[in-house]
């Protein structure tokens, strides 16, 4: 085939987005009735995105694994952490512009941010099929109160932070890589679009717009420079054009991912690195500096990309996503190895016990891979997704719901992992407003069918891309089991496909309709199962995945990880805390490679887990009272004697008494490597 001249590529480029801005004003004209149809992102009308999301309001959780972590996430979660952001002044630094000039400014100058992504994870919860109905109109309330803050806050031009107002106002944008205020500005954008998604009423979404319309009618090439010291503006952006079709949202996201204002705002190379910002986008090879901004920029460039289908934008992605999960992610999904600057580190560096790995990362992560499975259908962002959403995510927000981790370490030495409340609390709302989102993750559609990326007891009500109606019911015990069935009703009888993710962790796939097996030969792990035929009201499906637990180890340039195996069984990590272990020190324990590990059910458990079981060894002599360094010979000779170890879930740790905890487990000397058998497991899927 003969290759397009840079020409020709940029004018087919060109025709795209003007394409796209045209389907997006058409699919906007009437906002009011299309709302109940917008899912977490809306992509009805983007033309590069190859699944389409469903709306919150389709997805029905019955009892399971994320509907226990959602009920308590609407039930503990939202209500405390909003007592605790009207204890610590954040709603007061709103009523403090709406006519209480007593009232002093408190906390740090992003805590608009928080209320936002509070508002926006309560929007989900209202729109949630879950929620008591008494609940909603307690969080509707709340929400309505906290809106007639804001609106009454907001000045005539649109701007509204409260930090940068009375003696401030004259710092407003003149330290835009400290500032955040398009950083709140952004959350803004994104509460408004939730709230007005779950109810219709539009109030807090105009609020957004009208600070939306101040930022792009006084900032650009031509005009004041505006960068995005912490990105997060151009998610929000793209989604209020795909909510507005106002084709100005989606200009300065291209704008601000030019990073042509370097010069007029004199920013150094370091602040660049560290802010993921300020350099052109599509010059990116690598992640570097503050991990939360670099992963919220790549989720805005997916979006962008989604709309304009710049080529170059998906090259700098597609070699972002494989630095990260090649060189950068830690087992659980977490990311960010450094405490200094919240940051990436070098390739392989990985330290368990000094790991960061912020929760908001790990938020951050999903919404990123969820936005490139929506891009492309490939399962593989959903791996990543779903590994991040049960290990590195979950394990933010405790199993009481008032309870947070703002790092995520795989290592510690037994201190107290979680806090009701950080002075810097992004991460809290952050979680929830993830965790409320969440059924609008579990399914999407494609031109051809439906898509099945998440395995959890949940029903589709919905229409699949045709018009016609669909239900699809999932019944399972996953993630502890592997076994799954699906009941498939359509309106009427229907010829269309049912994708079923296979997930990459899975050695195998028995799948069978009706009783009927079905031949999954075309389709390997890491990937969607194709059934195409004529669907009939009632019909089943079954799929079954083993779910034995594998070792797993690191790639042997992962320093912190040579010589240690973690266990992994089905998408869950697990962890050893000392506090399960029958009074041995945790730091005198060995895995052993060549026995058995075993499943065990214990519903009285941290809220009910499967833990698993394994002989392993100890040491006799505490390595506390060994030498600091020794002979190969005499370290390999040390006594040991046999322990039962018990692994308990990543995300379920520190969720009783401060107690140390790993999960990298030391392999004995004696016993040599991980098996090979174990290979086919453990070969490095991203």
């Amino acid at each position: 085939m003969k290759q397009l001249s840079v020409d020709q590529t940029r004018a087919i480029y060109a025709c795209a987005v003007a394409l796209a801005i045209a389907a997006a004003a058409w699919g906007a004209q009437d906002l009011r009735s299309n709302r109940k149809g917008e899912g977490v992102l809306y992509l009805d009308h983007s033309l590069n995105a190859r699944l389409h999301t469903v709306p919150v309001q389709a997805v029905h959780l019955s009892d399971g694994f994320w509907s226990a972590r959602r009920r308590v996430t609407t039930e503990r979660s939202l209500p405390t952490l909003l007592l605790l952001l009207e204890e610590h002044g954040v709603i007061d630094n709103f009523r403090r512009l709406a006519g209480h000039a007593e009232l002093p400014r408190r906390g740090p100058l992003y805590t608009d941010s928080d209320l936002y992504k509070w508002i926006e994870g309560a929007s989900w919860a209202l729109a949630s099929n879950e929620t008591a109905e008494a609940d909603k109109q307690k969080l509707r309330s709340d929400i309505e109160t906290l809106i007639g803050y804001i609106v009454a806050a907001q000045e005539p031009s649109g701007y509204i932070d409260t930090y940068f107002a009375g003696d401030k106002a004259h710092l407003r944008f003149t330290d835009l890589t400290h500032s955040h205020e398009g950083y709140c500005l952004g959350h803004l954008i994104q509460a408004g679009i939730a709230y007005y998604r779950a109810t219709g009423n539009r109030t807090l979404l105009d609020a957004g717009i009208r600070f939306a319309d101040y930022v792009v009618d006084n900032f650009g090439p031509t005009k004041r420079p505006f960068i995005t010291g912490h990105p997060e503006l151009e998610m929000a952006l793209v989604e209020l054009y795909r909510t507005t079709g106002d084709a100005r949202y989606l200009e300065f996201t291209r704008y601000l991912f030019s990073g042509v204002e370097k010069d007029r705002l004199k920013l150094k190379d370091s602040e660049i690195r560290y802010m993921f910002s300020g350099k052109p986008f599509v010059s990116r090879t690598e992640f570097e500096g503050h991990a939360v901004r670099a992963l919220y920029a790549a989720s805005g460039a997916t979006d962008y990309f989604t709309e304009a289908g710049d080529p170059a934008f998906k090259r700098t992605l597609d070699l972002l996503w494989t630095d990260l999960t090649m060189r950068k992610m830690y087992i659980t999904g977490g990311a960010g190895s450094r405490s200094a600057g919240e940051s990436f580190g070098d390739p392989y560096e990985l330290p368990n016990e000094q790991a960061y790995a912020e929760t908001c990362a790990a938020v951050a992560n999903v919404m990123w891979n969820f936005r490139m499975l929506m891009l492309t259908g490939d399962a593989r962002y959903a791996d990543v997704l779903e590994r991040t959403l049960y290990n590195g995510a979950n394990s933010g927000l405790s199993l009481s719901g008032n309870l947070y981790c703002y790092r995520n370490p795989l290592a510690s030495s037994g201190e107290k992992l979680r806090a009701p409340w950080y002075d810097t609390t992004c991460c809290p709302p952050n979680i929830e407003r993830l965790l409320e989102a969440l059924p609008g993750y579990m399914y999407a559609l494609g031109r051809d069918g439906v898509y099945v990326n998440l395995y959890d007891n949940s029903e589709l009500d919905w229409h699949l891309e045709d018009g016609v109606g669909l239900k699809l019911s999932q019944s399972t015990n996953y993630p502890w089991s592997g076994e799954v069935r699906l009941t498939v009703t359509p309106a009427h009888s229907s010829d269309f496909s049912v994708y079923l993710r296979w997930p990459f962790w899975a050695t195998s796939a028995e799948v069978a309709v009706n009783g009927q097996p079905v031949q999954t030969a075309g389709s390997k792990r890491g990937s969607y199962i194709q059934i195409a035929r004529t669907w009939n009201a009632g019909d089943a499906i079954t799929i079954s995945f083993p779910m034995q637990p594998v070792p797993m180890v690191a790639n042997p340039r992962v320093a912190d990880d040579f010589g240690r195996t973690a266990l992994q069984r089905g998408p869950i990590v697990y962890a050893l805390e000392q506090i399960d272990q029958g009074g041995a020190a945790l730091g005198d324990i060995y895995f052993r490679s060549n026995s058995s590990v075993s499943a065990e059910v214990r519903k009285d458990l941290l809220g009910g887990v499967t833990v698993l079981k394994t002989p392993g060894l100890v040491a006799e002599k505490s390595l506390a009272d060994e030498p600091l360094y020794e002979s190969m010979p005499a370290s390999h000779s040390r006594p040991k004697r046999p322990i039962n170890l018990t692994f308990i879930p990543y995300y379920s740790i520190g969720n009783r008494e401060p107690t140390p905890m790993e999960v990298w487990v030391p392999v004995s000397r004696f016993e040599g490597s991980p098996a090979p058998q174990t290979a086919a497991n453990i070969e490095n899927h991203f």
